[in-house]
C-alpha cells in the first residue's frame, strides 16, 4: 500500500490548508465557514513545527501528501481531542482515513490518557462510520446553532481506551 506517517516539517507551509480545502470541497459550505480557522491552524502548525510534529502527522503515499490529523494535547492525560483529520478527495473511500486514524489513536494512547474526543457533523456520514469502526461510541449530538453557516448537528464521540 506504501502508505507512511510523516513529520508535518518536512512539508511546505500552505499544505494543511490545502489538503483541508480539497477535503471538503464537497460543499463549498465548509470553506466558506472555515477558510480563515484553517489559515490559522496552518501557520500555527508552520510556525511552530515542535507542536505539529509531535501532535499531528502527514499521511502520505508514494511521497505525496494525501491527508493529515492533529490532536490537542492542552488536556491530557484527562483526554486528547482530534481536531483536523482529512485525506484528500482524491483518496477517499479507499480506507487511508481509517489507517489514519488508527496511527492517531495509537500515538495518542501512548501518552495514557483516558479517553480521546472527536467531534464531526451530521452530514458527514462516512467520517461517522470510520470513528465507530474503529472503536469511538457517539457521545451526544448538538445544534450548530443559528450563526452557523453549515446547518444540523455536530456530533461528539468518544473512545476510551
Amino acid at each position: 500500500m506504501n502508505i507512511e506517517f510523516s513529520k508535518v516539517s518536512l512539508f511546505e507551509r500552505g499544505t494543511l490548508l490545502e489538503l483541508l480545502k480539497d477535503a471538503y470541497s464537497f460543499d463549498r459550505r465548509y470553506e466558506q465557514s472555515c477558510l480563515e480557522d484553517w489559515q490559522e491552524f496552518d501557520n500555527f502548525f508552520f510556525d511552530n513545527l515542535q507542536i505539529a510534529d509531535k501532535y499531528g502527522f502527514m499521511t502520505t503515499l508514494h511521497g505525496k501528501a494525501i491527508g493529515f490529523v492533529s490532536w490537542d494535547p492542552r488536556q491530557m492525560p484527562r483526554y486528547a481531542e482530534i481536531g483536523h483529520n482529512c485525506i484528500a478527495t482524491a483518496y477517499k473511500g479507499k480506507g487511508y482515513s481509517t489507517l489514519q486514524l488508527q496511527e492517531a489513536v495509537h500515538r495518542i494512547l501512548q501518552n495514557e490518557v483516558q479517553h480521546i474526543l472527536v467531534t464531526t457533523n451530521d452530514d458527514l456520514l462516512p467520517a461517522q462510520r470510520m470513528y465507530e469502526r474503529v472503536g469511538f461510541i457517539l457521545q451526544q449530538k448538538r445544534h450548530m446553532g443559528p450563526g452557523s453557516v453549515l446547518k444540523g448537528e455536530h456530533w461528539d464521540y468518544v473512545y476510551r481506551p
